[in-house]
């Protein structure tokens, strides 16, 4: 993981802006947030949080929030982002996902995973990040997860390098089986997950479903003029894209996809399931 954190703490205001430039993803995700986290003052575990991008807004609407990242270069920005703000986070704690350590305390009504999985190219290393953040929620607590489908980075490639199916067809073919992206700088290394293996996944944890989202809607990749809108217009976009976010047929389209699950009652902490 330290090489995970020393790409983010290179990645300097990118990690902030770039929901900037993918408006549509972040509208879509905190409109489902919105739809399901219990009132504020709830505690929010944001592991993995980077700079506070979900952080700092929902500490701003009353959110009890601890946000934890391995990247100090990201977490210094959170700090000044929370102070821009005028809002004050619980804690911000440096640390991996997969060793959360005993300074976070107390039982979490939310936890967001909303970049760690990005990350772990192993099934037991997912199966470990997903129970160490269940062990800090209370029975019935929701979780966020998100994913990079198994095909955006086709659809980057279209866009930015299409002649990387060419120049290396052996290992796209190995990135198209099994999702795992370990060659080069980009993205640190990556997982890339198949839309039909998230729910599997995060039920074996011990979750039960709410919800998954393709998040962009049917908009990704052709963002440019949508993010131009403002108002009336741009309203009217995000509650198309978060309608057909829900829509099957649309989850590999997308380049994220949101899981929501619940904790349910009876669920045994400390168990880690291998998926």
């Amino acid at each position: 993981m330290s090489r995970v954190a020393k790409f983010y703490d290179a990645y300097g205001e990118r990690e902030w802006t770039r929901l900037e430039r993918h408006r549509m993803e972040y509208a879509v995700t905190m409109r489902a947030l919105a739809r399901v986290l219990p009132p504020p003052p709830a505690r929010v575990l944001d592991i993995g949080g980077g700079p506070g991008r979900y952080s700092v807004p929902l500490a701003a609407q009353g959110y009890t929030v601890t946000l934890v990242d391995l990247s100090p270069v990201q977490l210094n920005r959170a700090r000044m982002y929370a102070e821009a703000s005028g809002v004050t986070l619980e804690a911000i704690i440096e640390a991996d996902a997969l060793d959360l350590p005993a300074t976070i305390t107390g039982e979490f009504d939310v936890t967001l995973l909303l970049g760690p999985l990005y990350h772990l190219l192993t099934s037991d290393d997912r199966a470990r990040a997903i129970d160490a953040a269940l062990c800090r929620m209370r029975p019935g607590g929701i979780l966020a997860a998100a994913f990079i489908t198994r095909f955006a980075p086709f659809r980057d490639a279209a866009i930015k390098d299409p002649l990387w199916i060419v120049r290396d067809p052996s290992y796209v073919e190995r990135v198209l089986q099994t999702g795992i992206h370990d060659q080069g700088d980009d993205l640190a290394h990556a997982y890339f997950a198949h839309p039909a293996e998230v729910v599997p996944c995060m039920e074996a944890a011990g979750l039960t479903t709410v919800a998954l989202l393709g998040v962009e809607g049917i908009v990704a990749g052709h963002e440019a003029a949508i993010n131009a809108l403002t108002g009336e217009a741009w309203e009217a976009w995000v509650t198309l894209n978060e309608r057909l976010a829900h829509d099957p047929a649309l989850l590999g389209a997308a380049d994220h996809v949101l899981y929501i699950g619940r904790k349910p009652a009876d669920r045994v902490a400390g168990h880690v399931h291998h998926v």
